[in-house]
């Protein structure tokens, strides 16, 4: 079966079940890279290489017994799909940022900053309505790469190698990259190998974005704004979704009780409910344009 059709049969079930409820393979990745970590860098001790060592005990060997899994006859097919089923959160997404967009509807921005709170690390008790919209654009754009586009990409690239060990890296950048004194030396390696990972889907990403919005003013804010950001991924990824959507995002916001004074991305319109909707199509009409890209080039080279 052509990578296309496999992709359009996980996106197909991601749409129609989400991600398992009873038992998902990251959240019991997720447990097993707590003990490891509790290992390797206990009381926060732990050195690079500790942290090199942890990113190989975690990720290889489950992405080799995955490959090899994938490879069994007759019903290897059926392990693509669910490899790549389980690495996307497409459906997932949109219920998490849905519920966001109809509280600020409705006023209630005590719900709004509870439900935003589940999307974002930062600080959101005392979110106002645009922050809130702000934290939910931002949100939809970056996870819409990280968790649906990237996992297309690595799947399309390499298969269930590919798309297993992406998910695995980034959810240890998720869980280990964080720059403060526990993970500052330990999470080192998880932190640069999904910057890698991520470099070349983060650029088709933004330029989605761009070709779908408005096409100008996203490639501008892509190659002004997208630099200024921390993460080199991410930056041109948001810059480039606020642009093609017409909204300014970035700004100042607080993590872990440290104020940050981000850039300003995007121009034009404050954020609010609209451009949090807007946001997830952007993301849905993505996904379906690669799927497509996808189908024309088997047939091509078929």
């Amino acid at each position: 079966m052509s990578v296309a059709l496999l992709s359009v049969a996980a996106v197909a079930l991601d749409a129609l079940l989400g991600e398992p409820k009873r038992w998902h393979p990251l959240v019991a990745f997720g447990r097993f890279a707590d003990r490891i970590e509790q290992r390797f860098n206990s009381e926060g001790r732990g050195w690079r290489s500790h942290g090199v060592t942890a990113w190989f005990i975690a990720v290889v060997p489950l992405t080799l017994l995955a490959t090899a899994f994938s490879w069994a006859p007759y019903v290897g097919w059926i392990v693509d799909i669910l490899a790549l089923y389980c690495a996307l959160g497409m459906r997932s997404l949109g219920e998490h940022v849905e519920p966001v967009a109809k509280a600020l509807r409705s006023d209630d921005i005590e719900e709004a900053r509870k439900r935003v709170g589940y999307l974002v690390s930062r600080q959101t008790s005392e979110l106002d309505k645009t922050e809130v919209a702000r934290a939910a654009t931002e949100s939809v754009l970056e996870n819409g790469s990280d968790a649906v586009f990237a996992a297309l990409f690595w799947f399309a690239v390499a298969g269930v190698p590919g798309v297993v060990l992406y998910r695995l890296s980034n959810t240890l950048d998720a869980m280990w990259g964080y720059r403060n004194e526990r993970f500052e030396r330990f999470g080192w390696a998880a932190a640069r190998i999904d910057d890698v990972l991520n470099y070349i889907p983060a650029r088709l990403v933004a330029l989605t974005y761009a070709l779908l919005g408005k096409t100008r003013l996203a490639l501008r804010c892509w190659r002004t704004q997208g630099p200024t950001w921390d993460s080199p991924n991410a930056g041109p990824v948001m810059a480039a979704g606020a642009g093609a959507l017409g909204v300014e995002l970035g700004g100042a916001a607080i993590y872990h009780g440290e104020l940050h004074l981000r850039p300003q991305l995007g121009e034009g319109l404050p954020a609010d409910a609209d451009s949090i909707d807007r946001g997830w199509q952007l993301v849905k009409r993505g996904v379906w344009l690669w799927l497509l890209i996808l189908c024309v080039g088997a047939e091509f080279y078929a």
